[in-house]
């Protein structure tokens, strides 16, 4: 519901309109107010409202193409960016929201040449490299990414997700010291930002410290305990340090709360066969291959635990599919 401040806004633009039924700008800013208060079809209508008036108008362009967005509409959203930018070549909001857009269909590339010109508009657009940086991430170019996120950082030293984002390239090209330096700054901006500690955690792990790994999940937990990762990284923190107990009880949580349960179920299998309880291994090894049936590292392990039960007919059966998957991968 809105507020009495927003509705009294919304009133306001609204006298102004009556007074000025052909001019444009009352029109925008109460689309722009409709939107914030997540009424796209009234935004939409207001923005379309103020093209007509002004068809010439690249910020009512630029702004029906959020709402587009929003909804879905992607072909439109982009039409009208577009539009935008050919109003105003140089409207580097427009470049922005359409290379945004781009990011979202997976059009990594045209996304970074539309970031790249908002950038050659204005240097000190933060937001551009930022999501630069995001496709370039997407794209596996690492060192690409890193540079747009320290730029980020030169303009604002204070956004926070630039940090983040650093980090995991960082940690994607397996310097984990630099990335839980700046998972650390991210988590000084904002501590209860739940998925950070994950992310630091697995740069701890990485460096053979589960201890410290082991704080960051749990401590990610206590924000939300539906974070899926954190009980699997921690699983597998429990079962580095031998910890079966415990790391079964993790992964039988995410099985619980989560969609995707291959690698729980693998990875409590393994902890169940450590155990020696071959039985529950296979269990979980099965229930892992009727999820992915070329799950070559299910087939392997269920292998070693019929194995140890001496069943070696189908120890035998496991092992030559694990070769035959493994071949099919190379």
């Amino acid at each position: 519901m809105p507020t009495d401040e927003e509705k009294q806004q919304i009133e306001a633009l609204t006298q102004t309109i009556a007074l000025n039924p052909n001019a444009a700008a009352p029109y925008i800013a109460r689309g722009k107010a409709y939107y914030e208060l997540e009424d796209y079809s009234k935004a939409i209508e207001d923005f379309t409202r103020a093209i007509e008036i002004d068809p010439d108008n690249a910020e009512a362009y630029k702004e029906r193409g959020i709402p587009y967005f929003v909804l879905g509409d992607h072909s439109k959203a982009i039409a009208d960016y577009t539009r935008a930018i050919e109003i105003d070549p140089n409207y580097a909001e427009a470049y922005n929201e359409r290379g945004l857009l781009y990011t979202r269909l997976c059009g990594n590339s045209k996304a970074i040449e539309d970031f790249t010109k908002a950038i050659e508009i204005d240097p000190n657009n933060a937001e551009a490299y930022n999501e630069r940086g995001d496709a370039y991430l997407a794209l596996g170019d690492y060192s690409e990414a890193i540079a747009d996120w320290t730029r980020v950082i030169e303009i604002d030293p204070n956004y926070a997700n630039a940090y983040g984002n650093r980090g995991v390239s960082y940690a994607k090209l397996g310097d984990h010291a630099k990335a839980i330096e700046d998972y650390t700054k991210m988590i000084e901006f904002d501590p209860s930002y739940a998925h950070v500690y994950p992310d630091r955690g697995r740069s701890y792990a990485a460096l053979g410290d589960h201890t410290k790994a082991i704080a960051d999940y749990t401590r990610a937990i206590e924000i939300d305990p539906d974070i899926t990762s954190a009980y699997i990284c921690r699983g597998k923190s429990y079962l580095a340090l031998g910890d079966h107990s415990k790391a079964i009880a993790d992964f039988t949580r995410v099985i619980e709360i989560s969609t995707d349960k291959k690698k729980a179920y693998n990875n409590r299998g393994i902890s169940y066969h450590i155990l020696g309880d071959y039985p529950k291994a296979i269990e979980d090894f099965t229930r892992a291959i009727e999820i992915d049936p070329d799950n070559a590292e299910a087939y392997a392990m269920r292998g070693a635990s019929y194995e140890k039960l001496g069943d070696h007919a189908k120890a035998i059966a496991d092992f030559v599919r694990t070769i035959k998957d493994y071949e099919l991968w190379w």
